[in-house]
This record gives C-alpha cells, structure tokens and sequence, in this order.
C-alpha cells in the first residue's frame, strides 16, 4: 500500500547563514540580524572587516535572526537589540540583506525541485514537498519501514548545500501538521522520520505550543485551563474542547493534538496581495525628515513592483501604511483605472493616498502594499481582447455616444 509521505524542510538560521557565507571568520560566534544599514561591516586599513556589535546599538529594532551561538546566550528572533544587548553585549551585529536572501531561497528551491517536484512555497526559507511518488521513496528494509524516504530526505538535504552551502533540517510524516513539528526536533541540520505510532513518544511530550497554528493566545488560554502538552490536548475530551474554543477550532485542535491532517500540499497559491514596509531606527517627521522619507517611500514601491515582476502577477489596488509615534496605524488605499507592475505608477497612485492622511505627526513605520492581483498574462490576454473590441467600435461609431467625461479620482475614491 502506497504510504502518504510528506517532507517539511526549514533551512536553518536562515538569514544568519547566508551572512556566514559572506563572513566565514564568522562562524561558531554569536551573531545577530537586525537593524539598519547603519550597521554595515567596515573594510580595515590591511582589508579585513571590522563589525558593530551589541553593546554599541542604540534604538529600538528588534532581531531578525541570529546564530545558534547567540542563541544559547538567550536572544532570538523578535526581540528587541538593547535587550539582546544586556544579554549578548558582544554579540556581533550585521543589517538584513533581502536580495541576498531571496537569491539563496530561490537557489535551495530549484535544487529541492530537481529530486522532488511537487512543492509547496511556505515562505523564504520554508517549504512542504510532497514525497509519496518520489522514487524510491516507498522502499524500505527489513529493520526499517521508513528506510526509502529517509534516504530520499538525505540526498534532499545534500542537494540543497551542494546548491547553497547552507544545511536545513527536514521533517517526514504522513502529514504536514507533523513534518512542521519535525523539522525543528533535531536543528541544525536534523532529519526527523515521523510515522503515526511515534505520537506519544515523541509529539505528545512537547508543549502545546509546539503545534503549528496554536499561537501565543491560544497556548496562554490552553495552559490556563491546565493544558501544557500536546499530551494533555490530545487527553482532553473532544465535546469539551468544543465548549472551550467554539466547534472550528475546538475540533481542529482535537485532530491537530492526534497528528490528524488531511490537507495537501498546494503547488501554486495566487498571491492576493505583496507588501513592503519598513520600521525607522528613529521617528521620522513627514516635514522635517521629508527628504529622507520620500526617499525610503520610493524605495518600497521600487521593492513591490519588483515582487510583482518576479511573481509574474498584476495589480489594481494600491495601499500605504503608516504607524504614528503613538502606535497608531492608518491606512488608504485605492483602486487604480488597470492593473500594474509600474514602479512609477505604484509610487504615484500611493502618493495619492498619502495625501489623504494627517502628516503633522512623525512616523514609526512606513509601508505600501498592491492588492487586486491577477497574473501577468491573463490579464494581458483580457486587456487585447478590449482594446480590440473598443478598436472594432471606433471604427463603426461615426459619432461618441458620450462627450469625454475625464476620470477624477480623489479622496471619493478612497477607502480606509
């Protein structure tokens, strides 16, 4: 019988990996991502680097990342730098560096594709891959079931490093809900082979919060009603559970909690939206800093339009985000004549909304985001059957039926 086999795969450390790769005199040291491009390694008189570190930040940015060294100092991803810094004063501190990132993210996923082509993308550094049909993959031996898939796994992992020069840590199970849980059993660089019978030995023991889709709120109300184990979920009667959380969610934790999921792995998930924003080192005033922002605005919508390009996707709405000294957010979009991927056209048509917000105020964030997405290409095909048929009618019409009327489009056209 043909067993479902699904892979997880987390490259490990991801962004702090790629940085070790381009600092090698890095390695086994605490290093730490975050903060801005202030904090750019220095070239030394004899070319060596010189790097920021911990105990010099000052600000309010928060890790992205950072190594499994600065991790055994106690930091970790979304925790403020000058609290990362009384822990870790020496820790070295390096800025994020997106489009190294996405280079070696697409780079690990061709290599994955070449053994494993049904896919999954969870993200940049993330994938499920849909191993059942893999060759080889159902084998097994006489001391172990699992033995075909676990092989399939290791030359994954091989394939990604050759690719990469990065490792990544794997989970295989009947399912993704369990390969999720796997892949982070053994890091750095572990390979997880779970099967339905290992659930209490080895799922069942980890805290509930363990379980991919149960976040902080949910752990908190969970552990307050004496649930702390994926165990004691699982032991909880089922009609209670839907008492406690509604019959949804009450009855997908009572699945989720026995490694029961049935959902499949998706090769293609049409984006609905792309955003970029960025949070300031300092408040910037809309005045004052002008400069500065108009700069940093023109970069995000440079950064959207070319997400769009790369995803081969179009889009129509066209939003800003902006987060006020106070913690408060506002937003604005709007809805443009035609879909686009224009750097210029994004920029303008954001501009507009930008306009219809207090700017007295200054500024902690600032984002913009392209909605009403469609692929490239069908809404090319759309958009020549129209202009065919309008090029049909001018041709037939002697006269407009309607005078021309212009388009306006002011804060009528806004929406919050």
């Amino acid at each position: 019988m043909t067993r479902r086999l699904i892979a997880h795969l987390d490259m490990d450390a991801f962004y702090a990996s790629v940085e070790l790769l381009r600092y090698p005199q890095l390695q086994g040291l605490p290093v730490v991502i975050g903060g801005g491009r202030r904090h750019q390694p220095q070239v030394t008189p004899d070319g060596g680097s010189s790097f920021a570190t911990l105990r010099d930040y000052a600000g309010r940015g928060v890790i992205t990342t950072a190594t499994y060294a600065a991790r055994a100092l106690g930091v970790h991803s979304g925790m403020g730098l000058m609290k990362a810094a009384a822990l870790a004063p020496d820790a070295i501190l390096l800025p994020v560096d997106f489009d190294q990132y996405r280079h070696y993210s697409r780079l690990f996923k061709a290599a994955v594709a070449t053994l494993a082509p049904v896919i999954e993308d969870r993200g940049i550094d993330e994938i499920y891959i849909d191993l059942t049909e893999v060759a080889g993959a159902q084998d097994t031996s006489p001391d172990d079931a699992l033995a075909g898939v676990r092989e399939v796994a290791r030359r994954i992992k091989a394939a990604v490093v050759e690719a990469t020069g990065l490792s990544c840590s794997i989970g295989v199970s009947p399912n993704k809900l369990l390969s999720k849980i796997g892949s982070d059993l053994d890091k750095p660089d572990g390979l997880t082979v779970l099967a339905a019978e290992d659930l209490p030995s080895r799922i069942w023991p980890l805290p509930v919060g363990r379980i991919n889709g149960v976040g902080p709120k949910a752990r908190a109300r969970l552990e307050g009603l004496g649930v702390m184990s994926i165990g004691d979920l699982a032991a909880a009667d089922p009609a209670w559970l839907v008492a406690q959380f509604g019959a949804h969610h009450g009855t997908w934790l009572h699945q989720a909690a026995h490694g029961i999921d049935d959902r499949p792995v998706v090769t293609f998930r049409e984006p609905k939206s792309l955003s970029r924003e960025t949070t300031f080192e300092r408040d910037l005033h809309p005045r004052q800093d002008r400069e500065a922002l108009g700069a940093v605005f023109t970069r995000l919508c440079e950064q959207v339009a070319q997400d769009l390009v790369r995803k081969g996707v179009v889009g129509r709405t066209v939003g800003v985000k902006l987060r006020y000294e106070d913690f408060r957010i506002v937003t604005r979009s709007i809805t443009l004549p035609d879909h686009t991927a224009n750097a210029a056209e994004i920029r303008r048509w954001a501009g507009r909304c930008l306009k219809t917000v207090p700017l007295d105020r200054r500024l902690r964030l600032l984002g913009v985001k392209v909605e009403g997405l469609c692929q490239r290409a069908r809404w090319e095909t759309t958009r020549q059957a129209v202009d065919e048929v309008a090029s049909h009618h001018a041709v037939q019409e002697s006269l407009p039926l309607f005078g021309d009327m212009g388009t306006t489009w002011g804060a009528d056209k806004l929406r919050s």
